[in-house]
C-alpha cells in the first residue's frame, strides 16, 4: 500500500515514483526479458535482498512493488528497530492476514545492521509466506548477512545511476505537481549535467542539490532561474563521496593494493589522496601499506617493511597534516620496489600443513632436555650445533617431521634481494643432497 507524500517533506519524498514505470535506472533488472521483470509479470512476489549504493531505489522500488501487488507495506529500520520493532510487524501481517486475507510486503532498510539472532528471527515468517522480506543492504550480503536468510531470498544488485538517468530524476522533479508547486524554475541543460555529476548516481542526492540551490536563489516572482554562484554555493563540499565502511571504501583500498602491486606509484598516489581527502583514516591506510609491505614485496626488498612502519610512525608523531607525506613516500617506494608474493605464498602453505599436521611430533634431536631424565630419554641427542660446523650450517640435517622431510614452502623469486636468498639456498640444499647421499653410500 502507497503512503502518499506531504507537503513539508524533503523533494526526495515528495517526488517519489507513484507507479514502476515512473521508476528511473537498474535496468539490467527492470527492463523487458531481465529476471526481476520477469519476476514481477508472474504475478507473484518473492522476498529479496536489495544490495546497492545509496539513492539508487531500494526504498522506492519496495513501495512500488507493494502497491504493484496491492498488498499492504511496512517498513521498519534496523538502525533504529530491534526485536520489538520485528515482533509488531509479524502481528501486524499476521493480522492482516488473517482478518482481511491481504498479503504484506515488509520492507527491511540496512539490515544488515541486525545481528544474526535478529536476521534468524524473519526465517520462519518468510517460510511459512507471513510476509514477504525485502531487505535492503548497502553492503555485500555475502559479508553481512547470514546464509540462512540468503538461502530464503534473491539478491539483486542495484546499481548507481548514469548521469544521464540522474537528469531524468531532475528532470521529473521539476514537472512533478508536488515537486514545486506554484513556482517557475529554470535550470538548463548545463547546470543539470553540473548535478548529476555532483551526485554521483545518488538520485536523492541529486535532488537535495536541487532544491537547496533553489532555496539559495533570488526569485523574479514566481520564478526562480537557478545560477552558477547557487550551485557552486552547494558544491562547496567535495565532488566525491566516500562511504566509509561500504563497497566504495573497499573498492578504493583495492585500488590502492592493486596500483602498488602492479608497480604504478602515480596511480598508488591518486587512489590515496582520493581516500585521504574524503575523509578516511589514514591509519587505516598505513596499516594497509604495512599488510602490503609483506604480501606483495616482501624479501624482495625488506626495507619495504622497515619503511612502512617508519611512516606509521610518522603519522603518530606528526599528526595527519605532516604525516602524510612520509605516507605517500612508504607509498611510493613499495609501488618501486621489486615485488615477490613467495613469503605470502609460504606463509599458506605452511598454515595448510600444520593445520593437518597437529598431531605430528618434534623430532627427538629438536626436543628441549632442560633435566636429567629428558636426556636419558633421547631428547636432545645427535643434535648438531651449528655454530660448531663448517660455514656454520649442519649440512643433511633435518628440522621437520620425519613423514615432511625436505618439505619446501619458500620459494624466492628471481627478482631483488630474493635473488641472493635464492642462491644461498640453492647451495645449502646441494650441500644436504651430498650429506644425504654420503651417509646413505657409508
Amino acid at each position: 500500500m502507497y503512503i502518499k507524500n506531504h507537503a513539508g517533506q524533503p523533494l526526495a519524498a515528495r517526488v517519489r515514483p507513484r507507479h514502476l514505470d515512473e521508476y528511473v535506472g537498474q535496468g539490467h533488472l527492470l527492463a523487458e526479458g531481465k529476471p526481476l521483470h520477469e519476476s514481477i509479470q508472474t504475478g507473484r512476489p518473492h522476498s529479496m535482498i536489495l544490495w546497492g549504493p545509496p539513492g539508487v531505489g531500494k526504498t522506492t522500488f519496495a513501495q512500488l512493488l507493494a502497491q504493484h501487488f496491492d498488498i499492504q507495506f511496512l517498513a521498519i529500520s534496523a538502525v533504529m528497530g530491534g526485536v520489538k520493532e520485528i515482533r509488531s510487524a509479524v502481528e501486524q501481517a499476521q493480522l492482516a492476514r488473517t482478518q482481511y486475507g491481504q498479503q504484506t510486503l515488509l520492507f527491511v532498510d540496512e539490515v544488515h545492521r541486525f545481528n544474526k539472532a535478529q536476521q534468524d528471527a524473519f526465517l520462519p515468517y518468510i517460510e511459512n509466506g507471513t510476509f514477504v522480506f525485502v531487505g535492503a543492504t548497502t553492503e555485500n550480503p555475502s559479508f553481512e548477512l547470514n546464509n540462512a536468510l540468503l538461502s530464503r531470498t534473491r539478491v539483486y544488485c542495484l546499481k548507481r545511476l548514469s548521469d544521464s538517468e540522474i537528469e531524468q530524476v531532475l528532470e521529473q522533479a521539476l514537472k512533478h505537481k508536488d515537486g514545486f508547486p506554484g513556482k517557475d524554475i529554470q535550470l538548463n541543460a548545463k547546470q543539470s549535467s553540473l548535478i548529476a555529476r555532483y551526485a554521483d548516481g545518488d538520485a536523492r542526492r541529486s535532488l537535495n542539490t536541487l532544491e537547496l540551490a533553489i532555496d539559495l536563489t533570488q526569485p523574479d516572482g514566481d520564478c526562480y532561474v537557478i545560477t552558477e554562484q547557487s550551485l557552486e554555493a552547494v558544491f562547496q563540499e567535495s565532488l566525491k563521496r566516500f562511504d566509509k565502511g561500504g563497497d566504495i571504501f573497499y573498492d578504493q583500498i583495492s585500488a590502492l593494493h592493486k596500483s602498488i602491486r602492479g608497480s604504478d606509484p602515480d596511480a598508488a598516489l591518486y587512489w590515496m589522496q582520493r581516500m585521504l581527502l574524503a575523509g578516511c583514516d589514514p591509519f587505516y591506510v598505513v596499516r594497509r601499506v604495512v599488510r602490503i609491505a609483506s604480501e606483495d614485496i616482501g624479501n624482495a626488498d625488506p626495507r619495504a617493511l622497515q619503511l612502512s612502519l617508519n611512516a606509521w610512525e610518522a603519522l603518530e608523531r606528526l599528526g595527519q597534516a605532516e604525516g602524510e607525506l612520509s605516507l605517500a613516500q612508504a607509498i611510493i617506494y613499495l609501488a618501486s620496489a621489486p615485488k615477490s608474493n613467495a613469503v605470502y605464498n609460504a606463509y599458506k602453505a605452511s598454515y595448510v600443513d600444520a593445520k593437518k599436521g597437529l598431531d605430528e611430533e618434534v623430532p627427538m634431536h629438536l626436543r628441549n632436555a632442560p633435566t636429567p631424565l629428558m636426556k636419558d630419554s633421547g631428547a636432545g641427542e645427535s643434535y648438531r650445533y651449528v655454530h660448531d660446523e663448517p660455514d656454520a650450517f649442519a649440512a643433511g640435517e633435518s628440522y621437520l617431521p620425519k613423514s615432511m622431510h625436505r618439505t619446501r614452502y619458500y620459494y624466492p623469486v628471481s627478482r631483488g634481494l630474493e635473488l641472493k636468498i635464492e642462491d644461498k639456498l640453492s647451495r645449502l640444499r646441494v650441500l644436504n643432497e651430498a650429506s644425504s647421499k654420503q651417509r646413505y653410500e657409508n
